[in-house]
């Protein structure tokens, strides 16, 4: 089958063999699959990664000698299953999963492993336990989006704001804007959202930010509302925003990380020590978050054709990788293998 391949440092298009479903698994065709602002990470900073990913309990590190296919916000068709494999889904649903495939030593991930193949493929296999129902009346698009959606919610969530706090939310870019629709759901008002892209600042508006601000030209720390304790949400992932942040909050203020940075980062804790800051950080998502998500985009209780901006086959992948670093052309772009 057709897949695009992270290879070599380089993204190509090729043939890899046809996957076969085991017990426990199923075969799915991939319908849509979004390109995540983490795969240009690791295409840019694999070896980085692995380095790091070694050095963590529990996790198994891509071994870049080997084809990687990365890919893990998917909207799939059933095919078929492995055997002895419960069929609660016929051949033909739609389905979306969380990206993990569930092993008798515990569950492994999924997009970024040398065992299991990521959406930017033409079939996959998921775990059969995993697999949730589109329901009906819900696009391929934005089902896709489940999993991007399921980071901002989580992110939330772990959170726990109270209401008393006031939010903002620093970078727009798809983990910023679920953030920001994730506080509009909570009602956790008014939400500031801060990005040197105007057309991001326009969605985030689309997605619920009461307040935008251009930081090149404002601070957006002095939008905050008075009285209340501060929750930044940083979705940027780059070295240096989180010391910046610490110079800028107010004291007293929660740092939230959600931004995924895959370079070495250096921070001076006295600005924290002296600020009584609260630093936390999060990753991914629950089972639970995750069907609620679903559930949500069914729902139309988010803005999910704002989100999408673009749409490429497997050989236009690399090209996507390229495009998705201009934040005025593109925001989330999807991938159709069966183009």
């Amino acid at each position: 089958m057709k897949a695009a391949i992270f290879r070599g440092g380089d993204i190509v298009v090729d043939t890899i063999p046809e996957p076969v479903p085991a017990a426990g698994q199923a075969l799915v065709k991939v319908l849509s699959c979004g390109i995540c602002g983490s795969d240009l990470h690791a295409a840019k900073h694999a070896h980085r990664m692995v380095a790091v990913t070694k050095r963590i309990p529990g996790r198994t590190p891509m071994d870049l000698s080997r084809d990687v296919v990365f890919g893990h916000e998917f909207c799939c068709e059933v095919i078929d299953y492995g055997p002895k494999t419960e069929k609660k889904l016929k051949p033909g649903t739609r389905v979306c999963s969380m990206p993990v495939m569930l092993e008798a030593d515990g569950p492994k991930g999924m997009g970024y492993s040398n065992a299991y193949v990521g959406g930017y493929a033409e079939r996959m296999l998921l775990s059969a336990p995993m697999l949730l129902e589109v329901p009906n009346g819900l696009s391929t698009d934005h089902a896709a989006l489940t999993e991007p959606l399921a980071v901002g919610v989580h992110a939330v969530e772990k959170a726990a704001l109270k209401g008393d706090e006031a939010p903002l939310v620093v970078g727009c870019g798809p983990v910023g804007l679920a953030v920001i629709a994730a506080l509009r759901l909570k009602n956790i008002r008014p939400i500031v959202a801060a990005d040197f892209s105007a057309k991001r600042r326009e969605l985030a508006v689309k997605m619920g930010a009461d307040i935008v601000i251009d930081p090149a030209t404002e601070d957006p720390y002095a939008k905050l509302a008075p009285g209340k304790r501060a929750a930044i949400f940083e979705c940027v992932g780059v070295p240096g925003v989180l010391q910046q942040m610490f110079e800028k909050v107010p004291r007293d203020a929660r740092v939230v990380v959600v931004g995924v940075c895959m370079e070495p980062d250096t921070i001076e804790p006295m600005f924290g020590i002296v600020k009584e800051l609260s630093l936390q950080f999060v990753l991914g998502y629950t089972p639970e978050e995750f069907a609620r998500s679903l559930r949500l985009l069914a729902e139309g209780r988010v803005d999910a054709p704002s989100l999408i901006t673009g749409k490429v086959g497997l050989d236009e992948v690399k090209g996507a990788f390229a495009e998705l670093g201009n934040p005025e052309r593109h925001t989330k772009i999807l991938v159709e293998p069966w183009r």
